[in-house]
């Protein structure tokens, strides 16, 4: 995915391994001045020593010392802040032309509970802080967020079609549905509306919710219904500050 402005010029990109492995695209999209922090497999060869050999990024891991590793989130997540372990290793992992006037570098993020390991090779027009490249790193997860609602609220997974054509027009009426959603619920998130902060803003899941009992089905008891939807923000507030204080706590241990 793409994201506009930042450190990156115009444009950074994130993708998961299946982008992240072609070489040649990464080559043009930094023809394209394009900063990139993309992932790749644990066998991924790393240049080394200004180029001269290389070394499995799994291997260059392994090799690390203890005080290279530094605990950042990668963003917010729905049971508080993403932490991991983070090592930066600037200047190595030159992909391509090294005289391309960009900032070569490896970033690699451990799970500090499992131990798994994932790579990530970067490139930047300018100059790039670590906190700069995990936080391009951490956006990607909007993307897979993004489908999980498509297929939770709206069934896009839920065709049963075997030709392009007929799985296009499914995809195009699913789409627009969660963009519908999207809006509603940024919309119920804007400065002008009064803060409630016993409850959570309403979600894509609230609306869509609410959207079933009073437009698409409506009943007698809509009353009831947003009652219990008030109890479901309220319920789901007092669980989120569980979870940030119990995710901090844990982490802030030694």
């Amino acid at each position: 995915m793409t994201c506009p402005d930042g450190i990156f010029g115009r444009y950074r990109v994130a993708a998961d391994e299946a982008y992240g492995n072609n070489a040649r695209l990464r080559g043009e999209l930094r023809k394209l001045r394009l900063g990139y922090v993309l992932a790749v497999s644990c066998d991924h060869l790393v240049p080394i020593d200004g180029g001269k050999t290389r070394c499995r990024a799994d291997r260059l891991a392994a090799d690390l010392p203890a005080t290279v590793w530094t605990r950042r989130s990668a963003g917010d997540g729905s049971k508080g802040p993403r932490f991991y372990d983070w090592a930066w290793l600037a200047d190595v992992g030159a992909d391509g032309n090294p005289d391309d006037d960009g900032r070569h570098s490896l970033l690699i993020r451990r799970n500090h509970t499992t131990g798994e390991l994932a790579f990530y090779p970067c490139w930047a027009p300018q100059p790039a802080t670590l906190a700069q490249l995990v936080g391009v790193a951490g956006v990607r997860w909007i993307v897979e967020e993004s489908f999980q609602a498509g297929k939770g609220q709206v069934g896009l997974d839920q065709h049963q079609v075997r030709r392009w054509t007929s799985w296009h027009r499914f995809t195009t009426l699913a789409l627009p549905a969660l963009a519908v959603l999207a809006i509603c619920a940024a919309d119920a998130r804007t400065p002008a509306r009064p803060a409630q902060p016993d409850m959570i803003d309403l979600t894509v899941n609230e609306i869509r919710r609410l959207i079933n009992v009073l437009l698409i089905r409506p009943t007698r008891s809509i009353a009831y219904r947003l009652r219990w939807s008030r109890w479901r923000r309220r319920h789901q507030a007092r669980a989120r500050r569980a979870h940030y204080a119990r995710r901090l706590t844990l982490e802030l241990q030694p």
